[in-house]
Parts: structure tokens; C-alpha cells; sequence
């Protein structure tokens, strides 16, 4: 099965008051330590960049393919069309994930990539503590839905669609569930 990720890391990060994709984690950024996770399971990865394009597209390290948006402003699903305009025609589904979970273990990465191979549902979403949250795995007929969202759609309308027979993946790991959007949230 060929599933590609998708790392969307386009934001202006407005409420961080800097840019997230670029904050240092374990000697990296937050999106160069999500594209090395990505790199050992997905293939390929794509990083979708946007503001601050060039400093991210360099952040996300060797490997990845960067696609640019450059209608970021317009929300997340425009990048998230960008990136899955950029998954080959002969992927089976996607993976794909904000920039602000750069806490992601390895092994929640390898259970979403495991449940859906095996069972084929049309989205896995991970969970922790009942929250819901990233990566989110979907099928080629999910990305077809997402695509031909119009631009003042959000995702949300085509993957609570899909909830009743959603995979839901209930992991050990709250980094599924980490949002981090303000400069508090950091400490």
C-alpha cells in the first residue's frame, strides 16, 4: 500500500507571534523533526509551505517534496488541498498532520499507518483521552471529497461525514491532541 504524507506548515502562526514551523525541538524545528518521523514511514513526504516559504522549505530537510501556497491566508484548506493536489495518482490514501504536533511519537505514527492498512476504513483518526487529533490517515476517495471542496468549505464537513465508519484510534500519546497556537502554550 503507497501512502504518502502530508505536513501542512504554510501558516503566518499570527497567535505564536512567531513562526511555529521554525520553533527548535530536539536540535531541529518542529517541522524538521516531524519530516524525519514522516521520512521513516511515508513516501513521499509533502511539506506545504507558505509564509516564510523558503525558511521552512530549508527547515524541512532533504527528502521531503515542498509544495507552496501561496493562497495560505485564505485558511488550512487550501493547504490541505495544495499538499494532497501533490499525492501521486497511485497512492492509496494520505497521511497528513498540522505543523503544531512536533511531540508526535514514533509509535502512534506507526499505529495510525498500521490500522489503516490493515482495515481499509475511509479515515483513521487518532485519539487521547477521547479528544480527537493528528496525523489523520484517509483514503484515495476521501482525498477526491477533500479536492472538490469549495474554498469557503472546511475539512470538517467531508471527515464528519465519514465518522460513522471512521477508525477511531485511541493512543497513549498526547501529542496527537497538541495544539499549540500561543507563546503559553510553549512552557
Amino acid at each position: 500500500m503507497r501512502l504518502p504524507g502530508v505536513i501542512l506548515a504554510a501558516g503566518r502562526s499570527s497567535r505564536m507571534g512567531r513562526d511555529k514551523a521554525l520553533i527548535p525541538v530536539e536540535e531541529t524545528t518542529w517541522v524538521g523533526r516531524l519530516s524525519k518521523l514522516f521520512l521513516k514511514w511515508l513516501d513521499p513526504v509533502v511539506v506545504v509551505v507558505g509564509h516564510h516559504a523558503e525558511d521552512v522549505a530549508e527547515a524541512a530537510g532533504e527528502g521531503t517534496m515542498v509544495v507552496r501556497n501561496r493562497e495560505y491566508d485564505r485558511g488550512m484548506l487550501s493547504s490541505l488541498q495544495t499538499g494532497l493536489r501533490a499525492v501521486p495518482a497511485d497512492a492509496d490514501g494520505a497521511l497528513f498532520t498540522l505543523v503544531d504536533h512536533p511531540h508526535l511519537q514514533p509509535e502512534s505514527l506507526a499505529a495510525v499507518i498500521e490500522a489503516f492498512q490493515r482495515e481499509r476504513p475511509p479515515m483513521v483518526i487518532p485519539r487521547f483521552n477521547g479528544e480527537r487529533g493528528h496525523p489523520v490517515a484517509v483514503r484515495r476517495d476521501v482525498i477526491d471529497q477533500l479536492l472538490s471542496l469549495r474554498p469557503e468549505s472546511s475539512p470538517k464537513e467531508v471527515v464528519r461525514s465519514h465518522y460513522p465508519e471512521a477508525r477511531f484510534l485511541d493512543l497513549d500519546d498526547p501529542a496527537v491532541t497538541e495544539d499549540l497556537d500561543l507563546p503559553s502554550d510553549l512552557r
